[in-house]
């Protein structure tokens, strides 16, 4: 679960607080393109006051429809689709042939919402399945297995941080990358052992450790939902997380400086602490997509861009920059 979807629960509880009836949706599955993926979620108020989406504004505006005509915030889930023909899929902003499901459930006290959001409040992973024939909802531990289901009775989503983003140095990179990385949704971690750092270090929503980042890495069990990334400027602190992380799962690992710091510190990883070449390849260094950045903040934009583009597979090319291109073409460098 994102941000996005987690904002949606906590506006739910507000308008329920205020009085309102509301219904929650989630997208269960997508054929074809579709604006937002399944487990996204909607909520629409009884009043056709939305929050979050599904679809961009096609299905948000039928929702609406339905809910001012009070169809929506009474009885038990229903499963809607929209789209399927040609005609629906031009009515709704989809491709022909596409699709979109939702689970459309009434907010009431045995939705559970409030205690959902204390346990993630908690820092929890919660397992919650909804039972479509009663609108009844147990909240459980989450497993391991985290996809979203729908059989004929039963709902199953998870909440709560999957993903995890390491930062090693608590410095002044890291404020912007713990408050961008806890908005796109990453249980976000700081390691700094040094106490001139982590003592004034406070960013809501990230967790700080003090131990050293070798030990952090193995106990942490650093796996595939994982991105690592250095950015101390310290040996002794970036290349112990980073030996450690380049034999782990973690999808991702980076480390902040030069090419030529990055050069010498290949030659380190690899001369002191046996990592392989194909290990070294794994490296995103000097980190984050060369875009010009020079801000602390336009760098941190930057690197988490880079994490997104290798989280969902894509890898993006070295750019050329504008001005040196167009000398080029005109004729003014070879």
């Amino acid at each position: 679960m994102d941000n996005v979807d987690l904002n949606v629960l906590r506006q739910i509880t507000q308008w329920v607080a205020a009085g309102h009836r509301v219904v929650l949706g989630t997208i269960t599955r997508t054929w074809g393109s579709a604006p937002r993926p399944p487990g996204s979620t909607v909520a629409v108020r009884d009043d056709g006051l939305i929050a979050g989406s599904v679809s961009g504004g096609c299905i948000e505006d039928d929702l609406i429809d339905k809910a001012r005509g009070g169809v929506l915030a009474a009885g038990v889930p229903k499963v809607i689709r929209y789209g399927i023909d040609a005609d629906a899929a031009h009515r709704f902003g989809l491709p022909c042939g596409g699709l979109i499901e939702l689970v459309l459930e009434p907010v009431l006290p045995r939705t559970r919402l409030d205690e959902l959001l204390a346990r993630l409040a908690d820092g929890q992973r919660v397992r919650r399945v909804l039972t479509l024939a009663t609108g009844e909802v147990s909240l459980q531990p989450a497993t391991d297995t985290d996809e979203l289901a729908l059989s004929d009775t039963t709902l199953t989503t998870h909440h709560g941080p999957h993903w995890r983003l390491l930062l090693i140095g608590a410095g002044q990179m890291t404020q912007y990358l713990a408050q961008m990385g806890t908005a796109l949704g990453y249980q976000v971690i700081v390691c700094d052992p040094r106490e001139e750092y982590a003592e004034g270090f406070a960013i809501e929503g990230a967790t700080l450790l003090r131990t050293m980042p070798d030990d952090t890495v193995r106990d942490l069990r650093v796996d595939g939902h994982t991105a690592v990334i250095a950015l101390t400027h310290d040996p002794k602190l970036d290349d112990l997380a980073l030996m450690e992380a380049l034999t782990s799962e973690a999808f991702y690992v980076g480390a902040i400086g030069s090419r030529a710091n990055q050069a010498k510190r290949r030659e380190r990883l690899k001369e002191h602490f046996g990592i392989t070449d194909a290990q070294l390849d794994r490296l995103h260094g000097p980190v984050g997509l060369k875009n010009g950045a020079r801000t602390p903040p336009e760098i941190a934009v930057s690197i988490l861009a880079e994490v997104t583009a290798v989280r969902y597979g894509f890898r993006v090319p070295e750019p050329v920059a504008v001005k040196a291109q167009a000398a080029v073409e005109a004729g003014c460098v070879t």
